[in-house]
């Protein structure tokens, strides 16, 4: 039974409201001041506290302070006959949870009542019913022929679907939903490998903004205008259901001008699709035209060194010409050190900033029990990206940002899937690591499972030889060899990989921030 302590010096004029309250399941512990209702707290735990502000001996407010101290996980509700706007404050800078102004009715206490204490039940209750009722046509549509802008929708519609259920305690409908999931997953990476070569070869009018694309579609307009300065801020493995997760925290300093979502080259990893973001080319012609910037999938070294030349060239090769920085944000010392340099920022025509934080945390997950914890899901994943994000440099960079007369494109190179189905796949010492694709001669592998490029420059990637082809996993897989599999299979299992087809890691955010004003 819910407990109620209500503290108001005319508690007995309140007889009606209790007995109401009594009727409705409700357990009311009375209270006639303030110091009552804290001998009461000592003694007797209880799930929410009605105060009223006008007492004698110690006031609402004064009780208020108290609570807070010893009880400050239960709610208050301030009830006052006051208008007055210093007492207000007072109370709300004292964190109650909500305030009522006398005279009240029985049906607004009990409204109160479900606001605080039934209010995640009751949210849950309907998005489940909700859910099920919208079951049969997210099926239906997953089925169905869609274009590549209906895959956008449907994967907003999965992702919408997971995080309202996220505080759902029905584990069957976690079941649906992530069976669901797995399905769009599975029909998706068909229908991304079926159409992958038209669209990076432009061969299709019907062709989604992809990595090579984006930056001359989205910033470069701005930039050839010249009327603010862009923050290009990069978030390395950033996922959509992520900006999800972030967006209303994001949203207290800055307005979303235009939400987009595009499609990732393969393979979705740094060294392929961030450079391909750069420079607005795919591999093959970076390689092609720009070797300096190019390193083989086989040679030693970082093989993102170049990212700043790339842009530069880039822009030269578009004929804008801008003043740009580039910062890679690798930990939180450097990154808070970098807040302190913003102000000079404002004065070059495009500033980039790429943090590695997220796919730090993914490549943790696997390699820690700790952070495997931490993030066990796809729940507490947003979770803990969430919790980095209140306590990051990125923060502090978006706070400073919010009143300044610029323009902020957040975004990623790529996306994760959190794999659970075992490939099995041979090949030589010589063949790529990466667990969501292979490139490499003599490959071994059941062509049902992959997707199978014998040539890679067929789609636009440099070949390491003749006979190097290059297999994609799809969906929830991941590549595994038959040599000590089981242990490699409880290894792996349930980590977040990129490097393959999957809405999670093709399917990613672009998003244009403004100021509020």
């Amino acid at each position: 039974m819910v407990k109620v302590l209500w503290a108001d010096d005319e508690i007995d004029l309140l007889k009606p409201y209790v007995l109401f309250l009594e009727a409705k399941g409700y357990k009311v512990i009375p209270a006639t001041d303030g110091q009552e209702a804290l001998d009461i707290l000592e003694k007797e735990s209880v799930d929410i506290i009605f105060l009223d502000e006008n007492m004698p001996g110690l006031n609402g407010l004064e009780t208020l302070s108290k609570i807070k101290v010893q009880y400050s996980s239960i709610p208050v509700i301030m009830i006052t006959k006051s208008e007055e706007e210093n007492i207000m404050e007072q109370a709300i800078g004292s964190r109650i949870s909500d305030y009522l102004i006398k005279p009240v009715n029985p049906n607004q206490i009990l409204l109160t009542l479900k606001k605080h204490l039934d209010q995640k039940r009751l949210v849950t209750q309907t998005s489940t019913l909700n859910y099920q009722q919208e079951f049969r046509n997210l099926s239906m549509r997953i089925n169905e022929n869609l274009s590549w802008q209906e895959w956008i929708d449907l994967y907003k519609d999965i992702v919408r679907w997971e995080i309202e259920l996220s505080t759902s305690n029905d584990e069957s409908i976690f079941e649906i939903l992530k069976e669901q999931k797995s399905s769009a997953n599975d029909r998706f990476s068909k229908f991304y490998q079926e159409n992958y070569i038209d669209w990076i070869k432009d061969k299709t009018e019907a062709t989604p903004l992809m990595s090579h694309k984006i930056l001359e579609r989205k910033v470069f307009p701005l930039l050839k205008a010249k009327k603010r300065p862009v923050f290009l801020i990069v978030l390395d493995n950033f996922r959509f259901d992520q900006w999800r997760a972030l967006q209303p925290m994001i949203e207290q300093y800055l307005h979303t001008e235009d939400e987009s979502i595009y499609y990732s080259i393969l393979p979705t990893t740094t060294q392929y699709a961030r450079n391909a973001l750069f420079s607005s080319l795919m591999p093959l012609d970076i390689k092609k035209y720009y070797p300096q910037y190019w390193l083989d999938e086989d040679k030693e070294g970082n093989k993102n060194q170049y990212e700043p030349d790339l842009l530069q060239d880039n822009l030269v090769r578009h004929r804008i010409k801008a003043t740009q920085t580039y910062h890679k944000v690798l930990n939180a010392t450097y990154g808070m050190r970098m807040i302190d340099i913003l102000p000079n920022f404002l004065q070059n025509d495009i500033n980039v900033i790429v943090y590695n934080f997220i796919d730090m945390l993914s490549h943790a997950r696997t390699e820690s029990d700790l952070v495997r914890e931490l993030a066990s899901d796809e729940n507490a994943y947003r979770s803990v990206t969430r919790t980095w994000f209140e306590h990051s440099p990125l923060k502090e960079v978006l706070k400073y940002l919010s009143d300044k007369d610029v323009d902020i494109f957040l975004t990623t190179d790529h996306g994760s899937v959190k794999v659970g189905r075992p490939v099995r796949i041979k090949s030589n010492k010589e063949a790529s690591v990466n667990l969501r694709y292979k490139i490499g001669r003599l490959l071994e592998f059941d062509a049902k499972d992959v997707y199978h490029v014998k040539n890679p420059e067929e789609i636009m990637l440099p070949p390491l030889s003749i006979l190097s082809p290059m297999v994609f996993v799809r969906s929830t897989g991941y590549f595994v060899y038959p040599t000590n599999y089981n242990y490699y299979v409880s290894y792996y299992n349930n980590t977040f990989q990129h490097g393959g087809i999957s809405m999670e890691e093709c399917l990613i955010p672009f998003v244009h921030l403004t100021t509020k004003r």
